[in-house]
């Protein structure tokens, strides 16, 4: 679970830290978008996490799909920036094309599904649905805010 975190002190202003995740819109030759069903809330979402300290963003991606779902990835490209300002999340999310392996839930995960983009927009809220539509258009990196519920209109 993540935390919003500051490192000031009572009394005084403090200056917000983010946490970086990240997450991979992983498209089938097919057009089919992978999916997870998380296991600690029972949402559809991209597969992905919190970045590590020392990782690169595109390592973090890879390694995420494949812990979450089995399946290895090439990373394209970043599509999509988007910050949760309710809970100080910033989520780099990058296309990617499946590789390898085979489809297997885990610990985070209780179902992974290769989905339409008709089926993206009903399964999924759409805070985590504009992702991987956004991965689709081609014309990212895309720059988007929400609350953990709706997107915030852009200025």
């Amino acid at each position: 679970m993540l935390l919003y975190m500051s490192n000031g002190s009572s009394g005084t202003k403090s200056t917000p830290l983010h946490s970086v995740s990240v997450a991979g819109a992983v498209v089938r030759e097919d057009g089919r978008l992978l999916a997870i069903r998380r296991a600690d809330n029972g949402t559809w979402e991209l597969p992905g996490g919190v970045l590590e300290l020392t990782e690169a963003p595109e390592a973090g991606v890879a390694r995420e799909v494949l812990e979450e779902t089995g399946i290895h990835v090439e990373v394209d490209e970043l599509t999509g920036v988007y910050k949760n300002t309710t809970r100080g999340i910033v989520a780099l999310v990058f296309r990617c094309k499946p590789s390898g392996g085979t489809e297997r839930t885990s610990d985070e995960s209780t179902a992974v599904d290769w989905l339409t983009p008709a089926e993206v927009e009903e399964r999924m809220a759409e805070v985590y649905a504009v992702r991987l539509l956004d991965a689709l258009d081609g014309d990212g990196p895309h720059v988007r805010s929400h609350d953990g519920r709706q997107l915030i209109a852009q200025r």
